[in-house]
C-alpha cells in the first residue's frame, strides 16, 4: 500500500517514512501544506497521514479541500491539540481518525493499517481468498495447511490483490501502490514477481490463485475450484 505523509518536522517525517516502509509501505513525503495537497491531488494514495501544524497551508486546509474535491483517502491526522473541540471538528471535516503527538510508531502503524483495512471493506487482519489466507499483522501467507514462504514484495503484490477481490489490477496500478514516486526503474519487475508468486502458491490439480489477464492486468481468484 502506498501512503503520504505531510509533516514537517525533518526528524520525526524520517521516523515515520522508515518505520512504515520497513512495515512493507511505499511513502511519499511532502513537508508543506501546499506541496502535500499537490500530492493528494493525484489520487494515488491509499492513506495520507496529515500533520495539522504545517507551513504554507495548515494541516485542517488541506483536509477540507481534498474532500471538497471529492477525494475519498483515509485521513490520519497527527496534531498536538488534544481539546475535545478541535478533535470534533477535524472529525466534521473528513478526518478519519487521530494521533496526539508525541505518540508511538508502533500504534501509529497499527492504526495505519487499521484504516486501510476498513477503506477496502475488510475490518479483519486476515484476508481469506479461495484456500488462501493472508495474515497482515504477521505479514504471513498459507494455503490449506501449507504456510508459503514470500520475498516482501511478492507478500505486498498478493496483500494488494487481495484487498481488490475479483476487480482486475493492472500494472501501472500494482507500480503505483507499490513503490513511491522512484517507481519507474521497477516497471520490468512485476511480471516476474507475479511468475515467483504463482510457482510459490501453486498446488497440484489446482487452478492458479493469480490469474493473469491479457493487456488488462492480474486478478485474485476468490473462490474454490
Amino acid at each position: 500500500m502506498r501512503i503520504l505523509l505531510v509533516e514537517d518536522e525533518a526528524r520525526l517525517a524520517a521516523n515515520i517514512v522508515a518505520g512504515l516502509r520497513e512495515a512493507g509501505f511505499a511513502v511519499d513525503h511532502a513537508a508543506d501544506g501546499y506541496d502535500g495537497l499537490a500530492y493528494a491531488e493525484q489520487d494515488l494514495f491509499d492513506l495520507i497521514i496529515l500533520d495539522l501544524m504545517l507551513p504554507g497551508r495548515d494541516g485542517k486546509s488541506v483536509l477540507q479541500a481534498v474532500r471538497l474535491r471529492k477525494l475519498h483517502t483515509p485521513v490520519l491526522i497527527l496534531t498536538a491539540q488534544e481539546g475535545k473541540t478541535s478533535i470534533i471538528e477535524l472529525l466534521n471535516a473528513g478526518a478519519d481518525d487521530y494521533l496526539a503527538k508525541p505518540f508511538d510508531l508502533g500504534e501509529l502503524i497499527a492504526r495505519t493499517k487499521a484504516l486501510i483495512r476498513r477503506s477496502k471493506g475488510t475490518a479483519s487482519p486476515v484476508l481469506r481468498a479461495a484456500d488462501l489466507t493472508i495474515d497482515t499483522v504477521r505479514q504471513t501467507v498459507s494455503r490449506g495447511e501449507q504456510s508459503i514462504e514470500l520475498s516482501p514484495t511478492e507478500y505486498r503484490i498478493l496483500e494488494y490483490l487481495a484487498h481488490r477481490p475479483h476487480a482486475v489490477v493492472s500494472k501501472k496500478e500494482l507500480l503505483e501502490h507499490l513503490y513511491d514516486y522512484d517507481w519507474e526503474h521497477h516497471s520490468n519487475v512485476i511480471e516476474a514477481h507475479i511468475s515467483n508468486l504463482r510457482r510459490k502458491l501453486a498446488v497440484p490439480e489446482r487452478e492458479a490463485v493469480i490469474e493473469t489477464l491479457r493487456h488488462r492486468g492480474y486478478r485474485l481468484r476468490a473462490e474454490e475450484s
